[in-house]
């Protein structure tokens, strides 16, 4: 059974670090092909226009391969994670379905009269079109987080012991959750830092070959803006999803900071060894001396849960049984489901064997939360070099720069990548935080199917990574 839940996690894994390899590009280039279009409307400079159409049939490319790439990833969740879908699918299918009838048809409609409406209706027109476009993939990735984000803090819902099922009670809950904000911010700031950094380096890429120059230098204007932009409001959104951490996944926190013992004024370690008084306190609970909870701390506290949800598992077991042979206003069953509601709040830790069970990959977590907070910075930096030598008219001059721009684009990536390991790993060993042990979620299949699966995806999904960077990298290099 381990090695078919590991089997399984390790499919989604894949599926979804390649898919969010194009979904951050696609809100960054729509942006920044956005703001491009708006100068040419307001300058009617065909140069900004021609400009735009550049960096658009860049973002077509991208998004095309990404579509291929989002749509396993949902069907993933009824081969590989039946249980989970009976169990939430109630709840969790509702963003997913509005993602696809409403986002998801608006971006496709749009994407079209942006590529094969210039010169067939008027500037202000296509303008709209390439906005709403860039509006439709952000609210697709709103719904998308809406299901995500209600993975990391369950609300809304009410469990029925009859269906077995999760219920949704509040769908305005569920779809304005404080996660779900914090989290669909975050993840679309970071889509314009990625958007910026690939535009920088691109046209960095120019300057060293010393070829497009006025395209290269204009679109390092705007594409810095944008990224520096994104950068700001992900701080500001990190910052609230740091709080957010410290309340609803402790362990989450814990594990990211390595932290064995909590305490008031808990530090913050840079690297092992290496710790500063206090700023984890402050980047927590925003409170210098705020208290902090560590691994074992949060492990002493997880052993009642699981004790009590034992007991609220067994008392589940023998309510269904009594329904079967008796009903449900049968003397057992109405005894059963009392013991069971008075310790239902932990059921799904009823699931779990010890203590350890609730304890994620600490080193796993601690370095990628490190790599992303340090190759961010990194892509902040160059934003602001390249602000500072565009003003200084020296974007031509430092070949090291160009070099630094170019290294940062598969740096903004490995950041992205970073943050959503940090994300799901730190959940483990949670479905559903607190409601739904992974061990629970899977369906029954044998590990041959998702081994083999598996080996056909990551061979697929390889051949459309090398596929997009090859007609990528020919359309940048046979740009005239």
């Amino acid at each position: 059974m381990n090695e078919l839940i590991e089997w399984s996690r390790a499919q989604f894994a894949l599926t979804a670090c390649y898919h969010w390899l194009f979904v951050p590009l696609t809100l960054g280039l729509a942006v920044v092909s956005g703001v491009m279009e708006t100068l040419y409307y307001r300058t009617r400079d065909e140069f900004w226009k021609t400009t735009a159409q550049f960096w658009q049939k860049l973002f077509g490319i991208n998004f095309a391969i990404g579509v291929a790439t989002g749509i396993i990833l949902e069907f993933e969740f009824g081969t590989n994670w039946s249980n989970y879908s009976w169990f939430v699918g109630d709840i969790f299918g509702a963003p997913l379905a509005i993602e696809g009838i409403l986002a998801f048809f608006m971006e496709a409609t749009f994407i079209g009269l942006m590529f094969f409406g210039w010169n067939k209706v008027s500037r202000g027109v296509h303008l709209t079109a390439t906005w709403m476009t860039a509006l439709g993939a952000s609210i697709s990735a709103w719904w998308i987080l809406v299901a995500n984000s209600w993975m990391q803090h369950p609300v809304g819902m009410e469990f029925n012991p009859e269906t077995v099922r999760n219920e949704m009670m509040d769908f305005f809950a569920v779809a304005f959750s404080g996660t779900a904000v914090v989290k669909f911010c975050h993840a679309v700031f970071s889509g314009w830092m990625t958007g910026g950094a690939f535009v920088v380096g691109v046209s960095c890429w120019y300057l060293l070959k010393n070829r497009n120059i006025e395209l290269a230098k204009r679109s390092i204007r705007v594409g810095a803006a944008v990224g520096l932009v994104g950068a700001a409001l992900c701080m500001g959104s990190g910052d609230a999803s740091g709080v957010l951490m410290g309340r609803e996944q402790p362990m989450k926190l814990a594990a990211a900071e390595g932290l064995e013992k909590g305490g008031e004024g808990a530090p913050f370690s840079i690297v092992p060894g290496v710790e500063v008084p206090h700023v984890l306190s402050l980047l927590a609970t925003h409170d210098w001396n705020g208290y902090v909870a560590g691994i074992e701390d949060i492990k002493t506290e997880g052993a009642e849960k699981i004790a009590s949800g034992k007991i609220a598992l067994e008392a589940f077991r023998t309510y269904r049984q009594a329904l079967k042979e008796g009903g449900a206003d049968s003397p057992q069953a109405k005894a059963a489901l009392v013991q069971f509601n008075k310790y239902k709040e932990n059921f799904g830790y009823g699931y779990l064997d010890s203590p350890d069970d609730l304890v994620p990959n600490v080193p796993l977590c601690f370095w990628c939360f490190r790599l992303m907070i340090g190759l961010g910075s990194l892509c902040v930096l160059i934003f602001l070099v390249s602000l500072w030598f565009d003003y200084k008219k020296q974007l031509e001059k430092f070949k090291w720069y160009h070099l630094a721009a170019i290294v940062a684009v598969p740096c903004v990536y490995i950041a992205g990548q970073c943050g959503w390991i940090l994300a799901e790993v730190g959940r483990q060993p949670w479905a559903i935080q607190g409601l739904l042990p992974t061990s629970a979620a899977v369906s029954s299949l044998s590990v041959g199917n998702v081994i083999i699966t598996t080996m056909i995806f990551a061979v697929l999904f390889t051949a459309l990574l090398v596929a997009e960077i090859r007609i990528m990298c020919n359309a940048i290099n046979n740009q005239k």
